[in-house]
Order: structure tokens, then sequence, then C-alpha cells
């Protein structure tokens, strides 16, 4: 009778429950895919980057490391590259070492006194260093774009002219466009903003 009850009572335990999948290699997982979600957004924004970095040296016929130096600057200051790259060939070809009989110094043709506005220790020799001309000169045109509301052909002109000049023109009823806007806007193509950038 004992054997009979015991084995009766085998039949008739529960069986137990198959213990519950753990979270923690899902949640595991779930990190992974966000990171190579995020690899493959870098990967993108890189590719784009030096897809038209080859594109602008190739177009203004300019050493790579150049044209990713004005690239990177002008979207550094948040300046269409587009822009940046005509500007700095209407103002000196690409020359490094530029200067205008009006003082105008570097690539961007940036004068000293409107360069020590952003940086007041800059130097003429530091104004001739690439990265520094580019930096402070797309700063001043991105400056001059918020300040004449976005039109590009007013902070164009106001780049060459004086903003205090194309003020007065317009505050005077006239025109302050000399041609000089319009030869930096020849060809102008905006630049297709990169997959996955904030802007």
């Amino acid at each position: 009778l004992v054997s009979a009850l015991g084995a009766w009572s085998q039949r008739t335990r529960p069986i137990p429950a198959a213990p519950a999948p753990s979270v923690a290699p899902l949640a595991a997982l779930g990190d992974q895919l966000v990171a190579a979600r995020g690899e493959v957004t870098t990967v993108r924004k890189q590719l784009a980057r030096a897809q038209a970095v080859i594109g602008f040296s190739t177009r203004y016929q300019i050493p790579g490391d150049v044209s990713a130096a004005v690239y990177d600057a002008a979207v550094g200051a948040g300046v269409d590259p587009a822009i940046a790259f005509r500007l700095v060939k209407v103002e000196s070809n690409f020359k490094r070492t530029a200067r205008s009989s009006a003082g105008a110094l570097g690539l961007t043709q940036i004068q000293l006194a409107t360069a020590r506005f952003y940086d007041r220790n800059v130097t003429e020799a530091a104004l001739m260093d690439r990265d520094v001309n580019l930096r402070l000169g797309f700063r001043y045109l991105k400056d001059l774009t918020v300040q004449f509301d976005h039109d590009t052909h007013l902070a164009l002109l106001a780049y060459n002219r004086g903003p205090a000049r194309v003020e007065q023109i317009l505050a005077e009823g006239g025109n302050p466009r000399n041609g000089y806007s319009s030869v930096v806007m020849k060809g102008y193509r905006p630049t297709a903003p990169t997959r996955g950038a904030a802007n």
C-alpha cells in the first residue's frame, strides 16, 4: 500500500515550471543594436564627408587636405560648404598667403580688425595659418548671414563691402549689390545635408 501511494504521489506532483528566460541577454542584445545603429550612422556621415571632400577637391583642382580643411571649417561654422568653397575661390583662389591692398589676409581674405573681434589675440601671422583663417572667416560669414536674416546675397555683400556700408545703403533705400555676391553664387548648388545629421 505504501509503495502504491508513493507511486501515486509521484504521478500527481506538479511538473516544475521551466525557468523564466533571463532578461539580461535581451537587454545586452538591445544595447548592441543601439551601438550598431550609432556606428552605421557614423560611417554614413564619414562616407558623405569623404565624398564631398573629394568632389570639391576635383571641382576646384585643389589638394585633398585643403578641400577637407575648407569643408570641415564650413561645417563647423554652420556655413554651407558650397558657399564656403565659392567664397575662398573668389577671395584668394585658394592661396593661403593671399594679401590684398586693403589688408585682407589669407584664404578668406579677412581683415585683422575683423578677426580680432572673434579672437582678440590673433596676429597677422596667425591669419596666414590655413585653419585659423578659415575658422574666423567662416564665423564672420555665419554671423553676417544671421544679421541679414539669412539672405545669402546680402551676407556676401556685407562680407565684401562691410556690414555698416550695406546697412547704410539699405537704410537710404538703395541697392547695395555690386556684382560680388553674384560672382560668389555663380553655379551654386546647395550641399546636400548628411543623412542622420542634426542639421
